[in-house]
């Protein structure tokens, strides 16, 4: 605070009057925009779940689908490690995991606490969708994710081995 001492300290001066009045009309558009941003997010974030989900099987959608925030959405994608699949979207911004362990390669306990499996954790990416987000750029990641999934499930020893039939929890693992 500087200036003078009005309010016994608490307030530094007289507000200026145009100030306010410009913060009220910023409040106004912002409320304005905020449904429709809202609705815009809600519509790309369906084209792009359903986009993904329409050309690949085996991607589950992480949290409740009546209650998610469409801005971040959570999609794991079954024998596909996720940190390869992040390598391979590099020309799109995304994470992996939830934003509470991005910085760990654990699997996110956010993600096992709603009861997503350790496996179905570490294939699980982020995309965010905001404001300036378009329907191109949706539609880019889609193409590109679906490309590069069935290219590292083609390099997937668990993946050819659900497609010949053989059940992965039946096989006893060891490690040597």
């Amino acid at each position: 605070m500087s200036g003078g001492g009005q309010e016994r300290g608490l307030r530094s001066g007289t507000l200026p009057a145009p100030l306010c009045v410009g913060l009220g009309e910023a409040c106004r558009i912002a409320n304005i925009e905020m449904a429709m941003d809202s609705a815009h997010i809600r519509r790309l974030s369906k084209m792009l779940i359903d986009g993904v989900k329409s050309r690949l099987g085996d991607i589950i959608l992480n949290g409740d689908p009546e209650h998610l925030y469409h801005g971040c959405v959570n999609l794991s994608f079954a024998y596909v490690e996720g940190e390869s699949l992040l390598m391979a979207l590099k020309t799109v911004a995304l994470s992996s995991g939830s934003a509470c362990t991005s910085a760990s390669l654990e699997p996110s306990y956010v993600l096992r606490a709603i009861g997503t499996g350790e496996d179905l954790a570490h294939s699980s990416i982020r995309f965010g969708i905001g404001r300036f987000t378009t329907e191109k750029e949706i539609q880019h990641t889609i193409d590109l994710c679906v490309k590069e999934v069935q290219r590292l499930r083609e390099l997937s020893p668990l993946w050819e081995m659900v497609q010949e039939g053989i059940d992965l929890k039946s096989i006893q693992w060891t490690q040597h």
